[in-house]
């Protein structure tokens, strides 16, 4: 099944240009993906910790720089799509962890992958008083076609956070809402939380390998 296969490394890839520093939570979201895309960038590129695989520092990495500005609570949400209304608040809060952990690991392997991409900003369509945009993004590959990314970002009271990317048409929350609606099918909401704890249990053990190809 797709669920049992960690994300591809390029939908991971794109969450890795929204990491910010707390003094940049109140930049306009284009700004900050902008200034901060770089800085992740080339942390992947020249820290040899990482070049050489070290888990711990890789997680560091995850935890410290992209973690704290994604809205998982909302991207869980939406990707349980109406079951989310029937679980209880306990099992609301056991989806969101797995949720979590399984995207972690998901980028862990990404950071990895970064080679000589280079980022292609779009001009923002937004007014400066939504509260919701997209951020439009061509990644540039040494070699191949550029990959047209779209992010949505909302605001919140600690600053903007990304609750979902598009890659080639396809939205991360949708990839995973038809999985989610098929082992809640098939064992309820518990069912799908036993799934989530089971596939990060082995991913904890034996870090996900991103598709070949992706340089």
């Amino acid at each position: 099944m797709k669920f049992f296969r960690a994300l591809p490394a390029f939908f991971a890839l794109c969450f890795l240009v929204f990491a910010a520093s707390a003094s940049a939570q109140q930049e306009a979201p284009d700004a900050l993906v902008k200034r901060i895309s770089q800085e992740i960038l080339d942390l992947a590129k020249t820290d040899q910790q990482i070049q050489a695989g070290n888990q711990q520092r890789i997680m560091e990495v995850v935890q410290s720089k992209i973690i704290p500005h994604v809205n998982f609570q909302r991207m869980t949400a939406m990707a349980s799509g109406r079951f989310w209304r029937e679980a209880t608040p306990e099992q609301q809060a056991a989806l969101i962890n797995e949720f979590r952990l399984l995207l972690i690991h998901t980028y862990s392997g990404a950071i990895t992958q970064i080679r000589n991409q280079k980022l292609d900003f779009k001009p923002l369509r937004a007014d400066p008083d939504d509260t919701e945009v997209e951020v439009r993004i061509s990644v540039v590959q040494p070699r191949g076609e550029a990959m047209q990314l779209n992010y949505r970002l909302e605001k919140t009271a600690t600053g903007w956070k990304i609750y979902d990317v598009n890659i080639l048409g396809a939205w991360l929350v949708e990839t995973y809402k038809g999985s989610f609606a098929t082992e809640i099918a098939k064992g309820g909401i518990d069912g799908l939380i036993k799934t989530l704890a089971d596939r990060n249990r082995r991913l904890a053990v034996v870090p996900p390998k991103p598709p070949a190809g992706k340089s």
